[in-house]
């Protein structure tokens, strides 16, 4: 944590998200698809994206210097990380989770409002399917950075059954299967995220050994039990004290004696500058 701040940090703090736009807006544009391995002009690029020459080559150029581009005379590439990152042709692709902050931007810039009333605030809506698949798969962006790694790192040897509550895409379950070879499991959410679900499995393989149950843990009956093992990454963040005693409850409700409930969470470290996870 800063002991004090300069009026340079103020100013860069403010206005970070002037980088953070021309970021979502490459991305939605498709900009660093485009480019893939060539080197095009600005005009090249606006003419495939569908875009005005004038304001794709200030987007170029406000990219090249955030030193997500490179600048060639005239022309403009991917650099390596741009090419790995944000070119939806990369199996590392992260643009879902970049076009998810861009469909929750104007909220955010509402958030006094929200403080205010203690409710909610009105946001611009970019399509129901269009923001909830932007929102698995930025869960899934997110989760494939650290699922092998706590799969490995977690002894579930024994179990045989796995609840993944809230699971979204399954990354969790996948990734503990695959560490696990006599473990099956059950993702439970809501049903409009079994398509996505089922589409990670499949592409994974673990049709055989991963299930999907629809519902809403906040006010249905966790069901698919019995478990002797269960998985709550981010479920509880976003519930106040009552609510998260209820969830947990469920679970419990569903788990065999002596199973094993694991809770994954956001948390903030004074020392450091951004948030840790704990388990």
């Amino acid at each position: 944590m800063k002991d004090e701040w300069t009026v340079a940090d103020l100013l860069r703090t403010s206005s970070a998200y002037w980088r953070g736009c021309a970021l979502q807006a490459a991305v939605r544009l498709g900009v660093f698809t485009v480019l893939g391995e060539s080197r095009l002009s600005a005009a090249a690029v606006a003419a495939r994206i569908g875009a005005d020459a004038r304001g794709a080559e200030y987007l170029l150029n406000a990219l090249a210097a955030m030193g997500l581009l490179v600048k060639d005379g005239g022309e403009y590439g991917n650099t390596s990380s741009s090419r790995e990152l944000l070119s939806r042709t990369s199996p590392g692709y992260m643009g879902h989770i970049i076009l998810h902050h861009h469909h929750i931007l104007d909220g955010w810039a509402r958030l006094d409002e929200a403080v205010r009333s203690g409710r909610p605030v009105e946001k611009r809506s970019w399509g129901e399917e269009v923001e909830r698949e932007s929102f698995l798969m930025g869960m899934f962006n997110l989760a494939m950075l650290n699922a092998p790694k706590v799969a490995s790192a977690i002894d579930l040897s024994g179990r045989r059954r796995l609840l993944d509550l809230g699971g979204g895409p399954g990354t969790y379950a996948i990734h503990f299967c695959r560490a696990n070879p006599e473990l099956s499991a059950v993702i439970y959410d809501r049903p409009t995220t079994e398509p996505f679900a089922r589409r990670i499995i499949r592409g994974f393989g673990m049709e055989g050994r991963i299930e999907f149950v629809g519902g809403d843990f906040t006010s249905d009956p966790v069901s698919g039990g019995p478990y002797d093992a269960a998985w709550l990454s981010h479920v509880l963040h976003s519930n106040g004290p009552d609510a998260c005693r209820q969830v947990l409850g469920k679970v419990v409700d569903v788990m065999v004696p002596g199973g094993l409930i694991m809770i994954h969470e956001f948390v903030l470290d004074d020392e450091k500058d951004g948030p840790e996870f704990a388990a």
